[in-house]
């Protein structure tokens, strides 16, 4: 069996690799404080964007008559259409949850961080940091705690400018565009419009087309993150139109039911809902999908895996 379909979690494998390097002494020091301890920035998040005169008006709160059921809800500023795709069988089953976006108003989606904190290895179930937001859909999101770098900006505040990567920046008008950190800077996103920015990638549709290359991205350089490559549990975020996105998350790792799926693969299901854009998230044991109260795919830990952030829609 592939070994990567038997990782253990990100935390498992960073507590063994410090227990083998105990006796360098500073060594496991390090790598205690860089990945296990919780190092809290900001400890009430809700507080601080409230503070930071984040709109009010982008508040997702539901208005109006609602229809709520199994796979599908909608409001008068949004709708989510939640389906499940089975393909193959033995060693080439493949199981993916889909979930179509349509928003009136692009701020109607929203981010939220573990235990309303930001700062690193701060971590929470993906429903669990749902249900504290009143969220009725929510996915993993970038598991922005696991690094320091990157641009992070969420419901249009500012918490991280760090330029290290390929980003995705969601704008409060409605645009959606991949884009090189390097380049630019937080706050020249936030004067620009910026509303929701996430941290990961590669990038894997562009101009409706599968993106070359995607196979041998590493995202971070960083101890226990180097690369995201072969049959593996994803999560994606990808653009349709204009506040109409698509949200997918693959299962995997789990034998004779889904093992996963490349990141080439994941483009091509992509495309083939229509995304003209799309954006690889935090995968692996992350890799969440949550609707009307509940987990609806497996994630392939056996149980949900403490992340960073979500993307959520509010109920």
């Amino acid at each position: 069996m592939d070994t990567t379909r038997r990782r253990r979690t990100r935390r498992t494998i960073l507590a063994a690799a410090i227990a083998l390097t105990l006796t360098g002494g500073g060594a496991a020091v390090w790598a205690a404080d860089r990945f296990l301890i919780e190092h809290v920035e900001i400890s009430d998040v809700s507080a601080y964007e409230a503070a930071q005169s984040a709109d009010d008006d982008a508040t997702a709160a539901a208005t109006g008559e609602v229809t709520l059921t199994d796979t599908s809800y909608s409001d008068d500023s949004s709708s989510v259409m939640i389906s499940t795709v089975s393909t193959g069988t033995g060693d080439d089953a493949v199981t993916y949850y889909v979930a179509d976006v349509v928003l009136s108003d692009a701020t109607a989606l929203r981010s939220a961080f573990a235990k309303d904190q930001f700062g690193e290895n701060i971590i929470e179930p993906t429903s669990g940091i749902a249900a504290a937001h009143g969220a009725v859909f929510a996915v993993n999101g970038d598991y922005y705690g696991f690094r320091d770098s990157g641009i992070v900006i969420r419901n249009g505040v500012v918490y991280r400018d760090e330029p290290a990567r390929e980003g995705l920046v969601f704008y409060a008008d409605g645009r959606v565009e991949v884009y090189d950190e390097t380049t630019t800077s937080a706050a020249e996103l936030l004067a620009d419009g910026a509303w929701n920015t996430l941290s990961f990638g590669p990038a894997i549709v562009a101009d409706g087309a599968v993106v070359d290359g995607i196979e041998s991205v590493e995202v971070d350089t960083n101890f226990g993150n180097h690369s995201i490559q072969g049959d593996q549990p994803r999560t994606a975020v990808g653009v349709i139109d204009e506040n109409h996105l698509v949200f997918v998350v693959v299962d995997g790792r789990q034998s004779g039911y889904s093992e996963g799926v490349t990141l080439t693969e994941l483009a091509a299901i992509m495309t083939g809902l229509g995304a003209t854009t799309a954006y690889n998230l935090d995968g692996g044991g992350s890799s969440t999908m949550y609707f009307d109260g509940a987990v609806v795919n497996r994630p392939s830990n056996g149980g949900e895996r403490g992340t960073s952030d979500i993307l959520y829609l509010a109920g």
